[in-house]
């Protein structure tokens, strides 16, 4: 069997209901891969969905949930470093880590033990940076070529600003030694395929239950804590653009039909992220979603013996 199964999906897929069936057949924990699931009192909007942990009154163990508190700052290093500290506890536990996410660069940092987290921030240019038009980004980003530039993941403007400060690191300090996170899991790894059609109708109503749902009071609760409107855009998605709903500048049909766009463009860009990782050498398992979820618990389990 082997040491780490690696279950991922854009959202909506049903990924973390698989994953908790599956560390319950295997004596598993679950490590989430999301990074906003990190943030406490993200709760509707992340999708965390906590009670899907419990199967039959048993409780599922899961870790990088709720580390840090909203409205702080959280980063691809500070997850490696996490995911560096819990992987060897469920291993000397004799369990199986099962990881479940959608965020792709936290699974490609994780499983392939990028050295570039450690890169440091820099304000001066990012503040240079956010004035600029995405198109502008992009732009700036093609011209500063380095090592980094076939890895990057430029799906989000965050990504985008943070891909230009490595770039721009790499080429002024070419031969600066990045020591690189303790080796990879040995991990085997699963995707949840879905047809087009039906991953956009399970966002859009999946949407529409979380609005029914607290959604909005959730954001207007971060709003009223204290945490900054424009920290909260930074979040994206629900965040965002309910964010801009409750300050008046979108009416809720303008707000809601933006933010449905936005996730799906967002779902989209995943699994682009999770085909470009099967391009640059990682083997993805791909499951048909549609199919009932003992059906692909077995199914992880035969391959994973196979494979082992």
């Amino acid at each position: 069997m082997p040491k780490t199964i690696v279950i991922l999906g854009p959202t909506a897929s049903g990924k973390t209901r698989l994953a908790v069936h599956v560390a319950r057949r295997m004596n598993g924990e679950i490590i989430s891969v999301d990074s906003r699931q990190v943030y406490r009192d993200m709760d509707i909007g992340t999708g965390k969905d906590l009670d899907e942990y419990q199967i039959d009154s048993q409780s599922i163990p899961h870790h990088l949930i709720n580390i840090v508190d909203a409205g702080s700052d959280y980063n691809l290093f500070q997850y490696q470093q996490d995911f560096n500290r819990v992987l060897p506890g469920i291993l000397a536990r004799g369990h199986v880590p099962v990881l479940c996410g959608g965020t792709g660069l936290y699974l490609e940092a994780v499983l392939k033990g990028h050295r570039y987290t450690a890169i440091p921030v820099n304000q001066t240019l990012r503040t240079e940076l956010e004035t600029k038009t995405d198109d502008k980004l992009l732009e700036r980003f093609r011209h500063v070529p380095s090592e980094y530039s076939n890895l990057a993941d430029t799906s989000t403007r965050k990504r985008l600003i943070r891909a230009i400060e490595i770039a721009t690191y790499l080429t002024e300090n070419p031969v600066t030694d990045l020591s690189a996170p303790v080796s990879q899991p040995d991990a085997v790894v699963f995707g949840i395929d879905l047809p087009v059609d039906v991953r956009r109708q399970r966002i859009t109503d999946r949407l529409h239950q979380r609005l029914q749902n607290g959604l909005i009071d959730e954001v207007q609760r971060l709003l009223g804590s204290g945490i900054p409107a424009e920290k909260l855009i930074f979040y994206g998605l629900e965040y965002k653009f309910i964010t801009q709903y409750l300050h008046g500048e979108l009416d809720y049909a303008t707000m809601t039909a933006r933010l449905e766009t936005a996730i799906h463009q967002f779902a989209k860009r995943q699994m682009t992220f999770f085909r470009k990782m099967e391009r640059d050498g990682l083997r993805i398992h791909w499951l048909d979603g549609l199919q009932p979820t003992e059906y692909l618990v077995d199914l992880i389990l035969s391959e994973s013996q196979a494979i082992s």
